[in-house]
């Protein structure tokens, strides 16, 4: 189909299937009510602009038109493994620590995720970083030794209000605070309110921001993927 004839709808289905994830699942990550995305793709007539007419509108006002997978800028490191190509990942200059003020050494080394894989998970190579953790307030899911993938694009969690079934979180970031940078659970029912939780809630309550306090917290990226350190 030409870009011409597409509609919003397609575009959906098109990102949809290259995803090859439920759509329930999707909104719900994304903090989107019900059927956000669904109410698109069962519609029984399309509606609004074409992307062709939606582009030459912004075209007219001055802005740039562009949806797809996060692009890529300047000169990204990469490599070939078994000719699939890979983009290089450095570590960030910090670790983690639950202790205040603590700070250590960064590793000098970088990995190689494959450009195709972070793709799909919507991080863009140039804001994708490493991190290892120090300390155990994430154990057993995250624990001390791991090494997370972040994307330093996403520093802003989204609002996810509470619904009946309980409390929904925004996902676990790494957040600096006052200094200390932290790895958590973010729960964020509305813009004045915002809770870290750690998963050893015994030894490390939740914490919670509200309104200015909120201006104490750095959100340095999204966690995407972890790795666990095994010790036999």
């Amino acid at each position: 189909m030409s870009m011409s004839k597409k509609s919003f709808e397609d575009l959906v289905l098109e990102r949809l299937d290259a995803l090859k994830r439920g759509v329930q699942a999707i909104e719900i990550e994304a903090g989107l009510p019900p059927d956000a995305i669904r109410n698109v793709i069962r519609s029984s007539k399309k509606s609004g602009p074409t992307l062709t007419r939606a582009r030459e509108i912004c075209d007219a006002l001055g802005l740039e038109f562009y949806i797809g997978p996060p692009r890529e800028t300047g000169d990204i490191p990469h490599r070939v493994i078994q000719g699939n190509d890979y983009a290089t990942v450095p570590f960030y200059p910090i670790e983690t620590s639950d202790e205040l003020g603590a700070q250590g050494n960064y590793e000098k080394s970088d990995y190689a995720f494959s450009r195709s894989w972070l793709t799909k998970q919507g991080v863009a190579p140039q804001n994708a970083a490493m991190l290892r953790v120090r300390g155990d307030s994430m154990a057993p899911k995250i624990v001390d030794g791991d090494v997370l993938l972040i994307d330093t694009a996403r520093r802003e969690p989204p609002i996810r209000p509470q619904t009946k079934a309980g409390k929904v979180r925004s996902g676990i970031y790494v957040v600096d605070v006052d200094g200390e940078t932290r790895v958590k659970r973010v729960e964020r029912p509305d813009f004045q309110n915002l809770i870290l939780y750690s998963e050893d809630t015994t030894n490390y309550p939740p914490e919670a921001f509200l309104g200015r306090n909120q201006e104490r917290l750095n959100f340095i990226g999204k966690v995407i993927w972890w790795g666990h350190t095994v010790d036999f």
